[in-house]
């Protein structure tokens, strides 16, 4: 079975995506933080469903960081626009440093799976740091458009921000490392191969 329960909450967390920037688009920013916040909960469930039921499949481990990835890209993106009325955006700057980390990720997985037949590309643990402080980004950008206490988002936002900054360029020298090893260990092994047929 494909669609275990865990895989179908992965799709609705896709589903969210459109809701959530067409409410942004259309000035409902306190009904897309609850989106989103959904989507958050839907994120943690499938995870916890797919463990509990033994429901983990091949197709949930490609689907659950394809809709993480296009739920925080659809978010910044969205964010950064400044005609949006919004109390904060995202700046524009770390919103194509974040999109440029990604496509020079799986530009790389791309490269290495050509070249080597490299499947295997599980996330690093500084990987989820940088969701997890993406996510709380987008967190506090919305937060701050409820009146319950808005400097509070305020004061915070720059941290977060800055901090989004610093994972996104650690985590993205660290898989460019990562890569140049598998590419290395590749070329080693290949030679040896090689001079092993060599009488």
């Amino acid at each position: 079975m494909l669609l275990t329960y865990a895989n179908q909450l992965t799709i609705l967390r896709m589903v969210f995506v459109p809701c959530f920037v067409i409410l942004l688009i259309y000035g409902h920013p306190k009904a897309a933080t609850i989106v989103f916040l959904l989507a958050g909960v839907t994120d943690g469930l499938d995870g916890l469903i797919a463990r509990k039921l033994k429901q983990k499949t091949v197709l949930g481990s490609f689907l659950d960081p394809m809709a993480d990835k296009i739920l925080l890209t659809a978010a910044f993106v969205t964010l950064s626009i400044p005609s949006i009325p919004l109390v904060l955006h995202i700046p524009t700057w770390l919103t194509v440093l974040t999109i440029s980390r990604d496509v020079l990720i799986a530009l790389s997985v791309l490269i290495i799976h050509l070249q080597t037949h490299h499947t295997s590309f599980p996330p690093t643990l500084l990987g989820k740091c940088t969701t997890a402080v993406q996510l709380l980004t987008v967190g506090v950008c919305m937060l701050a458009n409820f009146d319950i206490k808005p400097a509070i988002a305020m004061d915070v936002f720059p941290l977060v921000v800055y901090s989004t900054l610093a994972f996104t360029l650690a985590s993205g020298l660290h898989y460019s490392y990562k890569s140049m090893k598998i590419i290395a260990s590749y070329q080693v092994e290949g030679d040896a191969k090689k001079r092993g047929q060599n009488p």
